[in-house]
C-alpha cells in the first residue's frame, strides 16, 4: 500500500516508519524544509527508542521517504493527517487550522478512492468538517465512513 503522512513530527514520523517497517510505500510530508532535508541527512528530531534505527533502515529499504511537496499524494491509497493542533491562546481549544489547511491543499491531489484518515489528538466533530471539506473540493470523491 502507498501511505502519504501529511506531517512528520511525532505521530507522522512514528506511524511512518512504522507502516515502512510493515512493508508499506511511506513519504512523509513536512512544510519544514529544515526538518525534511535534517530527516534526509537521517538525523530524527526526536527521541523514541530504536527509531533512528527503524527509520534509517527503512530509508536504506527504500520504503521510507521525506518531502517538502506534497505531490505523491495522487498516488496514495491512505493518506494520514499528522499535523499539529496546538491549544488556541485564550480559550486553550485546539487549533485544527493546520488540519483544515492540510485537506484543503491534499483535496485537489487526491485519487477518487483515497482514504483519508486524521490522527486522535481532535476533537469530535472534525471529521464532518474534513468531509465537508472534501465534498466541496472534489465532489467526485467516493466519500464512505461508519455507517455509510
Amino acid at each position: 500500500m502507498r501511505v502519504t503522512m501529511i506531517g512528520a513530527g511525532y505521530v507522522g514520523l512514528v506511524s511512518g516508519a512504522c507502516f515502512a517497517d510493515f512493508g508499506h510505500q511511506v513519504t512523509c510530508i513536512d512544510k519544514d524544509a529544515g526538518r525534511v532535508a535534517a530527516l534526509n541527512r537521517g538525523e530524527i528530531p526526536i527521541f523514541e527508542p530504536d527509531l533512528a534505527d527503524l527509520v534509517a533502515a527503512n530509508v536504506r529499504q527504500g520504503r521510507l521517504e521525506f518531502a517538502v511537496e506534497a505531490t505523491c499524494v495522487g498516488q496514495a491509497d491512505a493518506v494520514f493527517i499528522a499535523v499539529g493542533t496546538p491549544s488556541r491562546r485564550g480559550d486553550g481549544h485546539a487549533d485544527l487550522s493546520f488540519v483544515y489547511d492540510a485537506v484543503r491543499e491534499i483535496a485537489p491531489r487526491l485519487s477518487r478512492t483515497a482514504i483519508v484518515v486524521t490522527k486522535s489528538t481532535v476533537p469530535v466533530g472534525t471529521g464532518d468538517e474534513i468531509e465537508r471539506i472534501l465534498r466541496e473540493k472534489r465532489p467526485d470523491a467516493e466519500m464512505q465512513g461508519c455507517g455509510r
